[in-house]
C-alpha cells in the first residue's frame, strides 16, 4: 500500500496514507452495531412502549409505510454522515479515517452521493466486489472509491506538535497582520505552509521559499513589507496562531 499524492489547487503537493482494509472493516463494523443499535430502540419504543404494533400490523400499506420510514435512517446513513461530517461516518471517525477527493479537492455531496450508490455492488453483493478492488487497488479504493475519484486515507498522527500549525506566541506579541488578512487562509493552508517552510529549510531550497511568499503576497494583495521571505512566513503564521486563538 503506498502514500497517496495529492496536488492542491495550490500546486502544493500532500501525502497521505491510505487507510488499511482492517480498519475500514473495523470502522464499518462500527456504524454496523450503531445501525443494530438503532433497530433495537425502534423496535422497543415502538412496538413495545408504544404498542403500535398490532395497530399497524391489520393494514399492509400502512405497516410497508411504517417500516420503510424507520428504514430510512438505516438506508442513508452513510451518504448523510459522510455528508455533514466531512468525509466520515461515527465508525470512520472512531478509527480516525476519512474520505477525500484524489484531485486535491473537498469531496463533494455528488461523490459522497456516487459512492453510497455504488455500496449496493461493494457491499450489498456480499462485500466480495469491494474487497476485490480493495486488494487489488495502488490506494486500497473499492468500486465507489473509483467512480467516485475518492480515497480513504488515516488521520493519525505519525508526529508531535511541531508538525501541525501550533506555535509558541509569547503573551505581550504585536502582530503584524490584522485578523481580517490572516483568515484569508485556513488551518490547512498555513499547514501547508509551515510544512513547505520546513521542507525548505532541511533541503536548503530558496526557491520553494520564494514561491510560498509569493502565494502569501497573492493571496493577501501585498508586496512582502519584510527583508526576506522567511520572515513574511514566520510572521503570518505567528499572527494566525495569535487572531485564531482568540
Amino acid at each position: 500500500m503506498s502514500n497517496l499524492h495529492i496536488t492542491t489547487t495550490q500546486n502544493v503537493n500532500l501525502f497521505f496514507t491510505p487507510a488499511s482494509i482492517g480498519e475500514r472493516i473495523v470502522a464499518y463494523g462500527a456504524d454496523l452495531l450503531i445501525k443494530i443499535a438503532y433497530c433495537i430502540v425502534a423496535y422497543l419504543l415502538f412496538f413495545q412502549v408504544l404498542s403500535l404494533g398490532s395497530s399497524i400490523t391489520k393494514n399492509d400499506w400502512l405497516s410497508i409505510a411504517f417500516i420503510g420510514l424507520l428504514a430510512l435512517p438505516l438506508i442513508f446513513y452513510t451518504l448523510l454522515f459522510e455528508t455533514y461530517m466531512e468525509g466520515q461516518t461515527p465508525g470512520k471517525k472512531l478509527l480516525k479515517i476519512k474520505v477525500v477527493k484524489i484531485d486535491g479537492y473537498q469531496a463533494s455531496f455528488m461523490d459522497f452521493l456516487i459512492r453510497w450508490i455504488f455500496s449496493i455492488v461493494d457491499i450489498q453483493m456480499g462485500y466480495v466486489p469491494g474487497l476485490i478492488s480493495m486488494v487489488s487497488t495502488k490506494h486500497t479504493q473499492r468500486i465507489g472509491d473509483l467512480a467516485a475519484g475518492t480515497a480513504v486515507i488515516t488521520e493519525k498522527s505519525k508526529y508531535d506538535i511541531s508538525h501541525t500549525i501550533l506555535m509558541d506566541v509569547a503573551d505581550n506579541y504585536e502582530p503584524y497582520f490584522t485578523q481580517n488578512q490572516v483568515i484569508l487562509f485556513s488551518d490547512n493552508d498555513i499547514r501547508i505552509i509551515k510544512e513547505n517552510t520546513e521542507l525548505a529549510t532541511r533541503q536548503s531550497n530558496p526557491e520553494l521559499l520564494a514561491r510560498l511568499a509569493d502565494k502569501i503576497e497573492a493571496v493577501m494583495g501585498i508586496r512582502n513589507p519584510f527583508k526576506s521571505e522567511r520572515q513574511l512566513i514566520n510572521t503570518l503564521m505567528k499572527d494566525y496562531n495569535y487572531h485564531t486563538a482568540k
